[in-house]
């Protein structure tokens, strides 16, 4: 009777089935055998479908994506000022006016549309997808109702403060308008304001100086007409008014809201956005940790429950939060942490951020336990469809991510998920990629192969993990 050596029985008996790696985000959310989900809320009766929301919102945007697609096919050429030269150029070409190029140009920016780099421009991923991908045009959307005041400046003789705390409290204004489920008149808008920038100065401790007219000024007292230390004079009572019709033909102009007859609407497409923003809210308040308040540890730590459309929303209202730089620094740092499945997570955050996170990194791809996951940011930032992003890795950094992910999979996850686990490997067989995962240098890589051999059935195939995960504790090859 003859016998097989073990490493040849082995590489018979062991092809890996070649599919596309999965993501960390993906394969570690599995690990998690007792995750809850939450069903996903309803828009308000009336709502149109999506379909017909993005449609709305390319037609929004349709003279932005021209002028988008026009300065990235002539990039060097625009800057992100859009000089006169390059004005008159795009009017020529589009059958716009002037004027009109720069508005567009102006909200292609703000929607995400375009990216500056130095003087030369390159399409943003949403205008790559603008046309097959209806989250694109509806995200594109949001971030330009978002710069609402960016997109229709305040009046130059408005007083600053007093302009930005008619943006803090345009979000009220624009909750009573989605509650109101219908017109509003513009007076009891007006109240609202008052009521809200009244609570702001409160909440600030700027209260206006007023002394008694019939009592002496106390010693030290200021003047009439000067004011304390922390102190506001009131404003002029035309402000307010004024600054709320700039905010509505702001709003109005980015397709948020109508105007007419003394009030307010808000469009299909302003409803939805409002009602999204509440339910990210909720969500965020509802979440068993209050994630809105907490770390980005403790917040990644409180999604990995989550399935990806609520976890998605739980970062967008933790980010919202916080100064981006910020935010993009803690999550960062939890990336550089011990735990793998929060380090998948905090990419998964840092894919909200967007484009304000592409330095950070860029710098990050420097770092080898970064790198992997860096590498597959980027590659879907510049517009890679997710299922190709892999393809974006070298042969080393594949593997070191096959075993990060398979470190997430022992600390959370179920010892079947481990085994399928190895079916995402981009070796051929079992034999080639232990010899990879050896050589890979993960600090992971014994306790996630001793975790394998104890989980697989097949006895040859774990005594031959066994073996390697002796051999890299050892220290031999």
């Amino acid at each position: 009777m003859t016998s097989r050596k073990p490493d040849e029985q082995l590489a018979r008996n062991s092809r890996l089935r070649l599919v596309r790696p999965r993501s960390l985000a993906a394969t570690a959310r599995r690990a998690v055998a007792d995750r809850r989900t939450r069903p996903a809320p309803r828009p308000p009766e009336g709502t149109p479908p999506r379909a017909e929301l993005a449609r709305q919102a390319r037609q929004v945007l349709a003279d932005a994506v021209r002028v988008a697609r026009w300065a990235a096919v002539d990039r060097g050429l625009v800057t992100a000022h859009a000089p006169g030269s390059a004005r008159e150029r795009a009017a020529a070409a589009l059958g716009l006016t002037q004027e009109q190029v720069r508005t567009a140009w102006d909200r292609a920016r703000l929607a995400g549309l375009v990216e500056i780099h130095g003087d030369a421009v390159r399409p943003g991923w949403r205008l790559r997808a603008w046309d097959r991908d209806d989250s694109a045009a509806l995200r594109g959307w949001v971030a330009l109702l978002d710069a609402w005041s960016l997109a229709h400046p305040a009046p130059q003789d408005a007083e600053p403060a007093a302009v930005a705390e008619v943006v803090e409290a345009v979000p009220q204004v624009l909750s009573l308008l989605q509650l109101s489920a219908g017109p509003v008149p513009v007076p009891a808008l007006l109240d609202l304001l008052q009521q809200r920038v009244a609570e702001l100065r409160e909440q600030r401790c700027e209260v206006p100086y007023a002394a008694d007219a019939g009592a002496p000024p106390e010693p030290g007292a200021p003047a009439p007409g000067e004011r304390r230390e922390g102190t506001r004079a009131a404003p002029d009572p035309e402000t307010l008014p004024r600054l709320l019709d700039w905010a509505l033909e702001g709003l109005a102009s980015v397709g948020a809201l109508t105007l007419g007859d003394g009030q307010a609407t808000l469009t299909p497409l302003g409803n939805w956005a409002v009602w999204v923003k509440l339910e990210q809210i909720c969500v965020a308040a509802q979440s068993p940790a209050g994630h809105i308040e907490q770390s980005a540890e403790d917040m990644l730590r409180g999604c990995v429950r989550l399935t990806p459309g609520p976890a998605r929303a739980e970062y967008r209202a933790w980010l919202a939060a916080r100064p981006t730089g910020k935010a993009v620094a803690e999550l960062l740092a939890v990336a550089r942490g011990d735990d793998a499945l929060l380090r998948g997570l905090a990419f998964e955050a840092l894919r909200v951020v967007g484009a304000a996170a592409e330095a950070e990194v860029r710098a990050a791809a420097g770092e080898p336990s970064l790198r992997p996951y860096a590498l597959l940011w980027l590659a879907e930032h510049e517009g890679a469809d997710p299922d190709e992003a892999p393809d974006v890795l070298t042969r080393q950094e594949a593997t070191w991510l096959w075993v990060d992910t398979a470190a997430a999979v022992v600390d959370h996850g179920e010892s079947d998920l481990l085994v399928r686990h190895l079916e995402s490997a981009v070796q051929g067989t079992v034999p080639a990629l232990l010899d990879e995962v050896r050589a890979v240098g993960h600090p992971r890589t014994v306790q996630v192969l001793v975790a394998l051999a104890a989980a697989h059935p097949d006895p040859a195939l774990a005594k031959a993990v066994r073996r390697a995960a002796f051999q890299v504790h050892a220290g031999g090859a």
